[in-house]
């Protein structure tokens, strides 16, 4: 079984040319989603040639502590109402400017196997985010992913493409679908800055699995601000705990 994941894996990534992603769905979430935008501007960042949505939310402190990448789930959009939306509203609250940024997607069927030829897909739309912040003149970057985006911003960790990020946050880290394991292990121990690895009790099976596994990765990569966090009662979604995530994320990024 595992020597026929590693040929099925092998065979997603030699085909990652040909494949894309549904960038006509993404133009109708655009369209879907910005009507909808009260709290916040939204922008188009180029990436490789092509013009996609975000969401920039200044605070309204008199100084911001830093700013802000986040990264939504698969096959949403930077205004998703599940970890989203209460990250960038309330970040923005607790003093951070924050860039909400579409990542690629698919078809809504798709899974994670699916997703794994385009990941590659993001490393440029990150980099242009990062851009982006840096021509604002911020100091401080800190990138947030939940769920897929983990995977890729680990596909750029990999890629050796990091850079210019002052710490990660990893919500969900290592989600994936059944009988789907992980294309790569997660390079978590690649990463010099701090990690905060921030899960869920009530966590898909695949993430409460990784966590010994997450954990040592971080370890080796010797950074003392790095922690691993599961919150009692929340799911992969934290529904009804918007208030708890913001307040650990903000918390400890407020010791960066």
């Amino acid at each position: 079984m595992r020597l026929f994941n590693t040929i099925l894996i092998g065979l997603l990534f030699t085909v990652q040319s040909v494949l894309a992603s549904d960038l006509a769905r993404e133009k109708r979430l655009a369209e879907q989603t910005e009507e909808l935008i009260f709290d916040g501007e939204v922008i188009y960042l180029d990436s490789a040639g092509h013009e996609f949505m975000n969401v920039y939310m200044e605070t309204e402190a008199e100084e911001a502590k830093g700013a802000v990448i986040i990264l939504h789930g698969r096959g949403y959009h930077p205004d998703w109402k599940n970890v989203v939306k209460p990250l960038r509203t309330g970040l923005a609250d607790k003093g951070w400017d924050t860039l909400s940024m579409q990542m690629p997607v698919l078809e809504k069927k798709a899974r994670y196997y699916d997703y794994v030829p385009i990941l590659s897909e993001a490393f440029p739309r990150i980099e242009a985010g990062v851009d982006f912040l840096k021509e604002q003149g911020y100091k401080k970057i800190v990138l947030i992913a939940h769920s897929c985006s983990v995977h890729m911003v680990m596909a750029w960790v990999d890629a050796k493409r990091f850079r210019d990020i002052d710490a990660f946050i990893g919500i969900g880290m290592g989600a994936t679908d059944y009988k789907q394991p992980m294309a790569n292990p997660l390079p978590l121990d690649k990463i010099s800055v701090p990690i905060l690895d921030l899960y869920g009790e009530e966590e898909y099976p695949a993430v409460i699995f990784g966590a010994n596994r997450r954990l040592e990765a971080i370890e080796r990569s010797k950074n003392k601000k790095s922690k691993q966090i599961s919150v009692p009662g929340a799911d992969h979604y934290f529904k009804e705990k918007d208030n708890e995530l913001v307040e650990i994320v903000n918390e400890w990024m407020q010791k960066l």
